[in-house]
């Protein structure tokens, strides 16, 4: 399977796209397409059909899935607006990898 390196509950920034500068949650991750779905970014039109009598169709405005490449994680600590990379580094006997922000050490 697929890694990404931005997990469901990050906050992040879009660094591209029509949603460029965008900062959101994400609601959800596909590692096998390599695409989330960040809170508030890249909104699409779907259109829903009636589906029993009486119901009215309509158009419903909801994110859609973008490419993982191009949202980056947003340190809690350093949280000026700078994207961040993350770096790992094992903690205790178990080697239990833990992600960190690159710029100031804190842990993400």
């Amino acid at each position: 399977m697929e890694k990404l390196h931005v997990k469901t509950d990050d906050t992040v920034v879009v660094i591209s796209g029509n949603s460029k500068g965008t900062r959101g949650k994400v609601i959800a991750t596909s590692p096998s397409e390599k695409k989330v779905i960040v809170a508030g970014a890249n909104i699409v039109s779907k259109h829903t059909k009636a589906r029993r009598q009486g119901e009215t169709s309509s158009i419903v405005k909801t994110e859609g899935a973008m490419y993982a490449c191009k949202v980056q994680v947003v340190c809690p600590k350093c949280d000026k607006g700078v994207r961040t990379k993350v770096g790992y580094k094992t903690v205790g006997d178990k080697q239990v990898k833990v992600r960190l922000c690159c710029k100031c050490g804190e842990e993400i």
